[in-house]
């Protein structure tokens, strides 16, 4: 093939060129993403250097089995490459390599839990984690009533193929309700016990976590996929002291690619092969070897002093937006506050739904999430908001910033209140209705595109609608 030939292959054509349609769409998010206020708890912005890794030649290779025990030939760097993250995963959690194992091959969080559970337990073996509606994840089981049937629904597939029980908050603090935790694991020996948590605004005590587990003979499992950025840079409680098995999400306040790690305790009990064997072949295909490269290039940044300044930026700024909305505006939030990188906003005293302020929020272009609170009685109409401060942090706020966002926040709930008493009723869909093209609601997009658009962008930020400066 001549040189020519080479360089005019249909492979090198851009996006633009061969799709615009789908280049349109993604530059458009990138405009919203540029020009919007990002509070969701579980986002966060990516690097060039990460999504540089996504967009590469590692996309192409398959790679099924684990370094060295390949079944496709040609691995010879991949194996390097996911060496690499391993070793950069255990160095990022300070964990010595003769007493705990990782898996990098996850696909993401949730398929990363399933994995333990496939590995570790039989089916229908007893499963207790924090209920959904007080904080918890679905992985950790969730199930409701078939009003039609009368019968349980499994709403995870953790429900479906093993027994779950879950266990809650206290309604009046909303902290996690040891004291029932132990009295319902003495009845219903679990196989084992997960903590962590989706929505939950403070610290885990593993200690008390692990006596119950020891009491019951019980697992204990973290999923620290919020937090996995705060225990890698020691701002967080040390899951790793007590818990047998640790996973993660590392999208989050990790700010890495999307992707999972499974990491495993070392020892008789043997877990590696366990784990390792329900990864592949039992519930994936081949590894993800681009997300895998770039979460090796997160693990390395985290253990930089920068990274913990970010962190630690991340819990001051979510610390002052809730002193502002508390002391300023008289609002309340789940806790009485937040020990981590997220607050519960509990809308129930200011008379309206979590649902209508999300609404009204993604109108004007601020991105958070609808979110049961302690003592709600209906998970469909949550009575409160979920979050985070990681994404915002990463463009580059500070407390004074957050401070702002707090007041946009307020105004954006003044205004919905003000919709809600005039809309013919309280449904959300006549709410809905009642913000098109509401004069006062199109101002404050404006203001906060503006402000948002004040701010930096980790990644390729810039393009067809946000031209470089």
């Amino acid at each position: 093939m001549s040189a020519m030939a080479i360089k005019t292959h249909p492979g090198l054509k851009t996006l633009e060129e061969v799709d615009s349609e789908m280049y349109e769409l993604i530059e458009q998010e990138k405009r919203r993403q540029f020009t919007s206020i990002e509070l969701i708890a579980s986002e966060n912005f990516a690097s060039r250097a990460i999504m540089d890794c996504l967009g590469s030649c590692l996309t192409n290779k398959y790679a099924e089995g684990l370094p060295g025990k390949r079944y496709y030939g040609g691995n010879e760097i991949i194996d390097q490459i996911e060496n690499m993250c391993k070793s950069r995963a255990l160095e990022a959690y300070r964990l010595k390599t003769d007493e705990w194992g990782v898996n990098v091959q996850p696909y993401s969080g949730s398929p990363a839990n399933f994995a333990v559970y496939t590995g570790l337990l039989q089916p229908h073996d007893r499963i207790m984690g924090l209920d959904l509606p007080s904080g918890g994840h679905l992985t950790h089981g969730f199930y409701t009533l078939d009003k039609k049937t009368m019968s349980r629904k499994p709403v995870s597939a953790t429900s479906v193929y093993f027994e779950s029980l879950p266990y809650k908050v206290h309604q009046t603090t909303g902290l996690v309700d040891f004291d029932e935790l132990a009295k319902m694991a003495a009845i219903f020996k679990p196989a084992l016990i997960v903590c962590g948590g989706s929505a939950y605004p403070r610290d885990w005590d593993y200690a008390k976590f692990r006596e119950i587990a020891d009491a019951n003979g019980s697992l204990l499992m973290m999923d620290m996929a919020h937090i996995s950025g705060l225990v890698a840079t020691q701002e967080a409680n040390d899951p790793f002291q007590y818990c047998d098995i640790v996973t993660t999400t590392t999208h989050k306040s990790l700010r890495g690619p999307r992707s999972g790690i499974i990491f495993f305790k070392k020892d008789a009990r043997g877990f590696e092969d366990k784990i390792n064997n329900a990864v592949f072949p039992a519930l994936q295909g081949g590894p993800h070897e681009h997300q895998i490269a770039g979460v090796a290039v997160q693990l390395k940044e985290t253990t930089k002093p920068e990274f913990k300044g970010y962190v630690q930026q991340v819990k001051k700024n979510i610390k002052a937006m809730a002193a502002k909305l508390v002391d300023q505006y008289g609002y309340a939030l789940a806790t009485g506050g937040t020990d981590n990188h997220l607050l519960l906003w509990d809308l129930r005293p200011a008379g309206i739904t979590g649902s209508k302020v999300e609404k009204i929020c993604d109108v004007v272009q601020i991105t958070l999430n609808k979110n049961a609170v302690p003592g709600d009685v209906s998970a469909l109409s949550p009575g409160g908001v979920r979050i985070g401060a990681p994404a915002m942090t990463t463009r580059g706020l500070v407390e004074k910033d957050f401070e702002a966002v707090a007041d946009l926040l307020h105004e954006a709930v003044q205004l919905a209140l003000k919709i809600q008493a005039a809309a013919p009723s309280k449904k959300l869909v006549d709410f809905s209705k009642a913000l098109e093209g509401n004069a006062e609601v199109d101002a404050l997009r404006e203001k906060v595109k503006g402000f948002a658009s004040s701010f930096g962008m980790p990644g390729r930020p810039f393009g067809k609608y946000n031209p470089e400066p």
